[in-house]
């Protein structure tokens, strides 16, 4: 029997509403509908309500909907029978059929095409399917627990999306807040994730971050969310050149470098752009709004680039990271306006 690979942490009333929601739902015989960003979380609420059922001594099986394509997917998720198609040499059950009693998470469900909807319709709404290539209906009773990145209503609208699906999954739906919604656990995770990387690198002890860098990490974005956050903590970690000392550097993107291709295809761009001998037609023009105009664009796309790391913008510019917040304040730019939008 699979168990739960991680705990939750995290005390922000966002996060906390979605731990109890989580927690009533699961008692119930019910479909549910997890909906999140990338890196939330939405594998670990499914674990949650899974092992807080009175489904918790069964089965819990997991299939990822955008790994495979329609004819492998029709048969991980329902099983085929002998023959049904070439190399089929013996009957093999499903993921339906394994999880029997137990539940099934279904990951990135908005990828299942249309024919695979279907079917899972069926299951759903009566308990029962016929393998491919058979005849007999196979009875299970599998609580599905589906999940997704995407806004389903409005796949439903563009046809994208069966709506008669969505009604059956969406019992309840517990939508996860991003990180960024949640910023009093980010220096609470980020102290979790280096403990452990210093206790996997054989260390004695975490000597934490400094206050700069804590800053840099409430300030932060994060798009790819806990997954992300992780990623960033355990590499910092590792860099680290005295294990004794506090995190003084953080690096968010580990992409970026002079000699990256695409940084490289930027360079010669803005090269062949400024060698433009182009003569604007409205003169006479306001130099000191253009110059202006321009700085902020270059500032917002540093931000960009460096995914909103502001000593990482600043080194894309050139500057300080005094001088690059000297210019955020000048400008009136908030990093994380920006991120937001």
């Amino acid at each position: 029997m699979v168990r739960p690979k991680q705990e939750f942490i995290g005390s922000s009333p966002a996060f906390l509403a979605v731990l109890e929601q989580t927690s009533q739902l699961a008692l119930l015989n019910r479909s549910a509908l997890v909906i999140g960003e990338r890196g939330t979380g939405k594998e670990l609420i499914a674990e949650r309500l899974h092992f807080l059922s009175p489904r918790w001594d069964q089965a819990f099986i997991k299939m990822d909907c955008a790994a495979l394509p329609e004819s492998l997917l029709e048969s991980e998720l329902f099983g085929h029978e002998a023959g049904a198609f070439t190399g089929a040499q013996k009957m093999r059950r499903g993921r339906f059929e394994q999880a029997n009693h137990g539940s099934l998470f279904l990951d990135e469900l908005s990828n299942a095409p249309m024919t695979v909807q279907e079917k899972l319709l069926r299951v759903i709404e009566y308990g029962n399917f016929e393998r491919i290539g058979g005849s007999r209906p196979v009875q299970v009773d599998v609580r599905v627990i589906a999940a997704t990145n995407q806004d389903l209503p409005s796949l439903v609208k563009q046809g994208l999306f069966r709506a008669d699906l969505l009604d059956r999954l969406a019992f309840d739906v517990i939508t996860l807040p991003p990180l960024r919604a949640r910023r009093e656990d980010i220096l609470q995770l980020a102290d979790h994730f280096a403990v452990k990387m210093s206790s996997e690198l054989g260390r004695d002890l975490f000597p934490g971050f400094t206050n700069e860098v804590e800053q840099q990490l409430l300030e932060y974005a994060w798009p790819g969310n806990i997954r992300e956050l992780k990623n960033v903590i355990e590499r910092s970690v590792y860099r680290m050149q005295s294990p004794e000392d506090p995190i003084n550097e953080i690096e968010f993107d580990p992409f970026v470098s002079p000699w990256r291709p695409e940084a490289e295809l930027q360079q010669q761009e803005a090269v062949s752009n400024t060698g433009s001998t182009e003569v604007p037609s409205d003169w006479p023009i306001d130099l000191q709004a253009e110059v202006q105009a321009h700085e902020i664009k270059r500032i917002e796309q540093a931000l960009a680039e460096a995914r909103y790391h502001q000593n990482e913008a600043a080194k894309l510019l050139g500057l300080s990271y005094h001088q690059f917040r000297g210019l955020l304040r000048k400008y009136d730019i908030s990093p994380k306006k920006q991120a937001s939008s």
